[in-house]
């Protein structure tokens, strides 16, 4: 007969050898280490759906403030400070604009002559020498020779751009006329804010419509835009059609060179073009087809076009000491 101790031992011994219900033996460290597996797993599940929301919200957020900067339109003073500390950080003075080791300064004279003797730059020689080129340009505008047409740096262009758009709350989707766009020193910022087709124009000069189709809307990479922009004179807007309404109209610097006869021409014509009580035409530099006319005489004048003078304005300018000044109009009545 077996002892207590031996049937333990033959008990213990089965016990050992049987197998598990499926057949497989797991032990205390395996079952811990699944278990930690699978919370980690679970973990980084949650987190991952949870942050969903949170990344579309911010980048509607990124989106939102995109807008708002391109919105913007004249400098801020953060902006300029921004500018200044580029300047400091980089350490960077004015220096002479001589030859240097990669840079050949070239006047447009010069320039202008290379381009004239060489036929252009670096090209194809012989007979394939022009044509390679889709819209050719005549050497002149080239050089940028009608940059310097105004009396004052392209740069003034921007000024006014900012000074018009801010006044009037410029949206892209508004609308503009210029009177006397000339090579575009104006124009070229409306007609990359505004909305294609959007921007019109009436000038007179020849080459400066050149210029203008021929070099800045191309080189501006702005052809896409399609501005309507007329050659014409005697202040006629026939070909602008009918049934738009401006936002803005402006001259600048244009009708102190007119006959007075002449403007009051243009602005009875230019009334019913010009959106009631909201619409504004600015005149720069002076008014003196209204203030030659004796006593209240300009006041009843535009009253009898549906126009109300409004008040006079200055603005500065960013880049150079110079200011401006314009007289600002409205249509007071449907």
């Amino acid at each position: 007969m077996r002892s207590r101790a031996e049937i333990q031992r033959s008990e213990e011994q089965q016990n050992k050898m049987a197998p598990s219900p499926k057949g497989v033996v797991v032990t205390v460290p395996m079952l811990v280490l699944s278990v930690a597996s699978a919370a980690i797993f679970l973990f980084f599940l949650i987190s991952s759906l949870s942050s969903c929301p949170c990344s579309n919200t911010a980048i509607t957020v990124n989106d939102q403030a995109f807008q708002r900067s391109t919105d913007r339109i004249s400098a801020t003073s953060e902006d300029i400070a921004w500018l200044k500390d580029q300047i400091h950080q980089n350490n960077l003075q004015m220096q002479q604009n001589i030859l240097r080791k990669g840079i050949n300064p070239r006047t447009r004279a010069q320039q202008l002559e290379d381009l004239n003797q060489f036929k252009g730059i670096s090209h194809y020689k012989e007979d394939e020498w022009n044509n390679h080129t889709a819209l050719p340009c005549p050497s002149e505008l080239l050089v940028e020779e009608h940059h310097s047409n105004y009396g004052e740096p392209w740069a003034g262009g921007r000024d006014v751009f900012e000074f018009l758009a801010d006044s009037v709350k410029l949206r892209p989707e508004s609308r503009v006329l210029e009177i006397g766009c000339g090579t575009l020193r104006v124009g070229l910022h409306f007609i990359r804010y505004l909305n294609p087709e959007h921007f019109h124009c009436l000038e007179r000069d020849e080459l400066s419509l050149m210029a203008a189709f021929r070099y800045e809307l191309p080189s501006q990479g702005l052809l896409n835009k399609r501005p309507l922009i007329v050659r014409g004179e005697d202040m006629e807007f026939s070909r602008f059609g009918s049934g738009i309404l401006y936002d803005l109209i402006y001259a600048s610097a244009v009708f102190l060179h007119m006959p007075d006869k002449l403007v009051w021409i243009g602005l009875e014509r230019l009334v019913t073009r010009l959106k009631p009580y909201e619409g504004r035409i600015f005149v720069s530099h002076n008014v003196k087809f209204c203030s030659r006319l004796k006593g209240d005489e300009c006041t009843k004048r535009l009253a009898a076009l549906g126009l109300e003078y409004v008040q006079k304005r200055t603005h500065d300018s960013l880049l150079f000491n110079h200011y401006e000044i314009w007289h600002e109009f409205r249509r007071s009545k449907v």
